[in-house]
């Protein structure tokens, strides 16, 4: 192979799919599902202790009636209006109602703080803004007079309506029914007659520098995501999502466009602390979650394990054994012999079942994506006879790009292409990609938007990758590479995540080492997992700080630092670090809104202590 030839891109691409037979827009993509789906469940919710069900009849006349309540208010087409929720119904409702009036939501996470959420609302120029309560509602007001173009407010909580410059939902839906009996296909009519570019939402990036950046993603690229999950035949309307997802985040929100395209129901609640024990309420058959979420349950099991007796801890390592052995055979397509599958069988009732009844026993798959997962711990849920299907896609490609499926699927990477879908890696190793999803630019950020995107229109994700068997590999963040002054190149978010695979009590772990001549980390430590640790290791009344610096806690993370360097390259082990008073949080503004490090914050924060390390 000549050298010009080995430094052509590598191009993988997508089944084929027609663009032409999908709906023009977004609107109409959910008016066609509420037209075929009629009386079955479209969503449930919590309403104080119970779940309430609606159809999708029901919900296609609640966004109508709020469509043709926001017209009342002169919603202008591609006109923003601004969602400042957590999760919830309410914010699925008023999302398709913007939608289907032709305006476009901006999602604000609520997390937000007060100025960054003024600036969200500010540079999107929104008109209407809803709000989930009084906290949220308490942020614009303190920021009011940075916002002269905001002229409504809608608020999901009926008892912070004022009936002036604030309306509850319900009034403004009120409004909208009177609309529609003197126009009865006014809403239908504007969403026929939007266009496939149009815009449709902008999602602000919760970028670990700067300012966040607005994604200008259009209907066509909602449609899409929707129409490429259904092509696969991943979901139909047998299934049964539970979603917790950010809304504010491109990932839940290309859940709900597949919802349109396959028409299952979905029980919807943002609060997280609740999901363990929703999960046994609803039975979900799928679920889509950061890794995190899958680092914080495997850290949950494998600590209630570790307090039960010696039998039991054996019971539970033979389970494992002989499943890892029995899911690699299935996943390389071997013959599982007798003996093994007997075996099998009798852990799976002794222990893999118990483990699947956690997530309400009747999940079929996991979707993660929005970071990359811990090869360990996907395996791990693997063994349990819960698949964890990786994807990969960014806010920029409307939150799906690549995707592993059930019938094809390979641990470490992050699937096949999206039919429709091609992706690229460029000499360098930057993954490129191009397809309907790929957003139409950055909110007035020109130089941005430019420099985004390759001289022949590829999508630039900043990542880096390679293709392992017709699979996407992703291998590192290219910004987040450095180079040791050895010379040796380190990818931290793999060491990172390994970590974290291996200590059930670490919430994060952050590496630094560039130019120097070894690597450091910073730890924090999970509150909830640490405090039940504490409290056999003598430290139950403890403060967090105080727990953080103990003998017993500074010995224990020594072990699983040590069992991680003995996982790694020589140049990557981790010579010194130090476990830090406080877990990382949006509050202190070390994580974004979407709970991503800002590790420039925390290296700037603790530079002494780093430095310190290197003295």
């Amino acid at each position: 192979m000549s050298a010009a030839t080995a430094a052509e891109p590598q191009i993988l691409r997508g089944a084929a799919i027609d663009l032409n037979k999908m709906p023009v827009n977004a609107a109409i993509q959910f008016l066609d599902r509420v037209d075929i789906g009629g009386d079955h469940e479209a969503f449930r919710y919590p309403r104080g202790e119970r779940w309430e069900s609606v159809s999708w009849h029901e919900v296609g006349e609640q966004v109508r009636d709020l469509a043709a309540g926001l017209l009342t208010l002169g919603l202008k087409p591609e006109q923003r209006v601004g969602i400042v929720s957590a999760t919830r119904y309410e914010w699925i409702v008023a999302d398709l109602a913007v939608m289907c009036a032709a305006g476009a939501t901006t999602t604000v996470y609520p997390n937000t703080a007060p100025e960054d959420t003024a600036f969200i609302l500010g540079d999107s120029d929104c008109r209407i803004a809803f709000v989930e309560d009084e906290h949220q509602l308490a942020k614009i007001r303190e920021r009011r007079h940075e916002l002269p173009q905001l002229a409504t407010v809608v608020a999901f909580d009926p008892v912070i309506a004022d009936g002036a410059d604030v309306l509850s939902i319900d009034e403004l839906a009120a409004r909208g029914a009177v609309h529609r009996r003197h126009n009865p296909d006014i809403v239908d009519r504007t969403a026929k007659a939007i266009r496939a570019d149009q815009l449709a939402t902008l999602i602000y990036t919760s970028g670990t520098t700067g300012r966040p950046k607005g994604v200008r993603t259009l209907h066509r690229a909602w449609v899409f995501e929707g129409e490429a999950v259904r092509a696969q035949r991943m979901l139909d309307d047998t299934d049964l999502q539970y979603l917790w997802l950010p809304l504010s985040h491109a990932f839940g929100r290309a859940l709900l466009s597949a919802q349109m395209t396959c028409g299952f129901a979905t029980a919807v609640d943002g609060q997280v602390d609740k999901i363990i024990d929703n999960l046994a309420i609803v039975r979900p058959t799928f679920m889509g979650a950061a890794p995190r979420s899958y680092e914080k349950a495997y850290a949950r099991v494998s600590t209630s394990v570790a307090n039960e007796s010696r039998i039991k801890q054996a019971l539970f390592a033979s389970a494992f054994g002989v499943g890892d052995l029995v899911a690699q055979r299935r996943r390389d397509g071997r013959a599982i012999p007798l003996h093994l599958s007997v075996a099998h069988r009798m852990f799976d009732t002794l222990v893999f079942a118990k483990i699947r009844a956690r997530f309400g026993g009747r999940i079929r798959f996991f979707i993660s994506g929005a970071a990359a997962l811990n090869d360990d711990i996907a395996a791990w849920f693997d063994t349990a006879g819960l698949a964890i299907l990786e994807g990969y896609g960014m806010t920029e490609d409307a939150a799906g790009a690549t995707i592993n499926r059930l019938d094809d699927y390979k641990l470490g990477t992050v699937g096949r292409p999206f039919p429709g879908t091609e992706v690229r890696i460029a000499p360098d190793g930057e993954v490129q990609i191009k397809g309907p999803h790929v957003m139409d630019g950055y909110h007035n950020l020109p130089d941005a938007t430019a420099a985004a995107t390759t001289a022949d229109r590829w999508l630039r994700t900043g990542d880096k990758g390679e293709v392992v068997d017709g699979y996407l590999k992703i291998t590192g963040r290219i910004k987040e590479l450095f180079k040791t002054s050895g010379g040796k190149y380190i990818a931290p978010p793999a060491i990172e995540a390994r970590f974290k695979a291996l200590c059930p009590y670490a919430s994060q772990f952050i590496v630094f080492g560039a130019e120097r001549n070894f690597v450091t980390a910073l730890i924090t430590l999970d509150p909830d997992t640490i405090s039940e640790w504490a409290q056999g290791a003598g430290l139950a009344a403890s403060s967090y700080a105080d727990i953080a610096t103990s003998t017993q806690t500074l010995a224990m993370i020594s072990r699983y630092v040590d069992e991680l360097n003995a996982q790694l390259n020589r140049w990557e082990t981790v010579k010194k670090w130090q476990i830090l008073d406080h877990d990382l949080s949006v509050e202190t503004g070390e994580l974004t809104p979407s709970m991503k490090v800002k590790r420039s914050v925390v290296e700037t924060r603790n530079q002494a202590l780093i430095d310190g390390f290197y003295a």
